[in-house]
């Protein structure tokens, strides 16, 4: 990824050769606001950001991603921490009634959150409070890298592309969700058309926008050419080359680009391990196409 200069008075070390940022010798819970809006311009800088051995309780992480922007409600309610609507939580833990207390295996299989909304969220925070021990990594994928890659022939190809997304799709395709399609959830998620390739509003980076999950078609295309070429160019932005690992620690904070990566979750030992962690997004706003 085409990186800006990030603030030099943050101490950052790449999460992978020309992607990502871990910062370093910053506490998110005491940070004052110059310190946050450094952070905020390493994050839009880098794609992502890593910072590890934070404690932050539910008002820290609200002051935090405001620091962003407005934060994103989420389309599941059920698991929110109660009392705030923008924490969702991921875990496989129940209650002593033996009801999950959150989405659990939520965020597997390669995806950009909310591409099935008008205006897609522009970032997404995992906090971790609880990890296994071993699995439960995530991978975030480098799709400006991947885009520029790629011959100028295919460019040309993809650059005009269409794809159509819809959340009722996904709910009816996935193995396992504990989704209910409902009317209202009908009609508050309307199918959305959305460009291939995403123009990033900061400095015009392209980036290759594919998703898995959501999409329902490829504009002109038959459903057989239009999956292939979406799994065809899944198999190519995963390469090892374009893709970050990241294995969690207790108190790390990680917030990617959804304009620019693409990400997934790997499953854990569900028996063995439990799991928590809460989820935070940033309102976006709708995709620039390139120019035609």
């Amino acid at each position: 990824m085409q990186q800006t200069q990030a603030p030099a008075e943050l101490a950052i070390e790449p999460l992978k050769p020309g992607f990502g940022a871990q910062i370093f010798d910053v506490d998110l819970q005491s940070a004052d606001e110059e310190t946050l809006a450094k952070v905020v311009a390493a994050f839009h800088a880098h794609g992502a950001i890593l910072l590890r051995n934070q404690t932050m309780k539910p008002d820290d992480l609200m002051r935090f991603i405001h620091a962003f922007g407005e934060p994103e409600l989420h389309t599941q309610t059920k698991f929110c921490l109660p009392g705030y609507p923008h924490i969702f939580k991921i875990s496989n833990m129940e209650d002593e009634n033996g009801e999950p207390i959150g989405a659990h295996n939520d965020g597997l299989g390669w995806h950009t959150d909310y591409s099935y909304k008008e205006e897609p969220v522009m970032c997404t925070m995992l906090y971790a409070v609880t990890v296994p021990e071993e699995g439960g990594d995530t991978l975030l994928a480098d799709q400006v890298s991947a885009y520029n890659d790629l011959p100028e022939d295919e460019k040309a190809f993809l650059d005009p592309l269409k794809v159509h997304h819809s959340l009722v799709h996904f709910i009816e395709n996935r193995d396992f969700n504990s989704y209910e399609i409902t009317d209202e959830l009908r009609q508050e998620n309307p199918d959305v058309i959305h460009p291939l390739i995403r123009v990033h509003p900061a400095d015009g980076r392209k980036a290759l926008w594919v998703s898995t999950g959501t999409v329902k078609h490829i504009l002109g295309m038959d459903d057989d050419e239009a999956f292939k070429l979406v799994d065809r160019l899944v198999d190519y932005i995963t390469q090892d080359k374009y893709v970050f690992a990241h294995k969690w620690q207790k108190g790390d904070l990680l917030m990617w680009d959804n304009r620019c990566t693409l990400h997934t979750g790997t499953r854990y030992d569900d028996k063995k391990y439990q799991r928590m962690a809460h989820r935070l997004w940033v309102k976006g706003d709708k995709p620039i196409p390139v120019a035609e």
